[in-house]
């Protein structure tokens, strides 16, 4: 239903913007560019989907291996003592908690091109488990939201674009990017703690306290090293992890005498069976995304911003990085071209710095919920959107907050 007003409202309030600036400012061409925007967005959802359907037939495949050699279960087994408390409803020792560990594992790594597809399959799996198909389930908001505070140990995307457009320290929004991320998904976990009951758990307040403190200590290892070599590790860890996961899958489903080849086709054709099931899902955000932005509804909220800042008499400089964060939930492709505008103007000025340091710190909420919850039919979102875009709003107000103890 959330999804069901939030799409409609970027189609009216386009609507009205664009009527405004025909009357008024005698704007022949908005509705053309609304329209032609929306067509262009259309194709460009077909196009990410087409993009995806590789990658999600083969994790589909992949994972299938995973679960019919007993890799998955025991992931499972390692990780229940934490997931077990955050996910109640899932059970100990299923395959969808080896999903969700490898999907947040490989979020953290920057390796987005694998965590959409196992993502999805651990959706999949714990739709297994929903009593209500239509409704989304404790279990997938708690995973869902997790999703959205875009938790990441190393920005590796945002470092190159910074490189590319010549900032003299490309990696000095790492430490400030890994602390705001850090506060956007304990933000989004606790609240969804108080709201689904779990806040009377005390070991799992001290779990997400030690494994809080854990996620750190990569921090004091990698800022003795330069930018590059930051990246270097990044890249080969991640890389490494992904693919020895690849390989105890195989090795595991050998030693257990499957047949590894059968069980990869199985899961990928359903894997493929998923790419096309999200597409609809796909196109209907991004359209709404590009009709919004094209009527100039965008502009006149950072307008807005610009003045209630001013009204405030608070420190403005970080204005001009506000589109990154009104963007960010919506369009992911969108902030990232944002923020390369502002690196143009100036890769180490104090906005360009507070908008590299949003784009680690919050997520595509809209564009995760629509793709998550439409692949596996869930209409009902309930407060999903609403804990997700609360987990983006800590981590903005993080970004900005660090940026000035940081640079300013």
């Amino acid at each position: 239903m959330v999804l069901h007003w939030v799409w409609l409202g970027f189609f009216v309030i386009a609507f009205v913007v664009a009527l405004c600036k025909l009357i008024f400012l005698h704007d022949t061409t908005v509705l053309g560019l609304m329209t032609t925007k929306g067509f262009e967005a259309s194709k460009s959802a077909f196009e990410i989907a087409l993009g995806l359907t590789g990658m999600i037939t083969l994790w589909s495949g992949l994972m299938n291996v995973g679960e019919k050699g007993g890799a998955v279960g025991f992931l499972s087994r390692v990780t229940s003592p934490f997931f077990s408390r955050l996910f109640p409803e899932i059970p100990k020792g299923h395959p969808a908690m080896g999903s969700v560990l490898m999907n947040f594992a490989a979020n953290m790594l920057g390796l987005n091109n694998a965590a959409t597809p196992l993502g999805l399959k651990a959706m999949e799996q714990m739709q297994e488990l929903n009593p209500e198909k239509e409704k989304a389930s404790n279990a997938q908001i708690m995973f869902l939201v997790i999703n959205t505070s875009s938790l990441t140990l190393i920005p590796t995307t945002i470092i190159a674009l910074r490189q590319q457009n010549g900032a003299l320290n490309p990696s000095d929004i790492f430490l400030p990017t890994l602390i705001a991320t850090t506060i956007s998904t304990l933000t989004g976990i606790i609240l969804l703690m108080f709201r689904q009951n779990l806040w009377r758990d005390g070991r799992l307040w001290l779990m997400l306290a030690g494994i809080a403190a854990v996620f750190i200590l990569p921090v004091n290892y990698l800022l003795r090293y330069d930018q590059q070599t930051i990246q270097t590790v990044s890249d080969v860890v991640g890389s490494g992890i992904i693919f020895s996961i690849i390989i105890a899958f195989l090795l595991a489903g050998a030693f257990r005498k499957q047949n590894v080849f059968d069980n990869f086709i199985e899961g990928a054709k359903e894997g493929f069976q998923t790419a096309v099931r999200i597409i609809p899902y796909l196109v209907a955000m991004l359209v709404g995304i590009a009709v919004f932005r094209a009527s100039g509804a965008m502009d006149l909220l950072l307008h807005g911003a610009y003045w209630i800042v001013a009204q405030l008499g608070i420190d403005g400089r970080f204005v001009p990085a506000l589109p990154v964060a009104m963007m960010k939930p919506l369009s992911g492709s969108g902030s990232q071209a944002l923020i390369v505008d502002l690196l143009k103007q100036g890769a180490d000025t104090l906005p360009a710095r507070i908008a590299c340091i949003m784009q680690g710190a919050a997520d595509t909420t809209f564009y995760i919920a629509a793709v998550y919850f439409g692949s596996v039919g869930v209409r009902k979102t309930r407060y999903a959107i609403g804990y997700g875009l609360l987990a983006d709003l800590a981590g903005i107000v993080a970004a900005i907050v660090v940026g000035y103890l940081f640079f300013g």
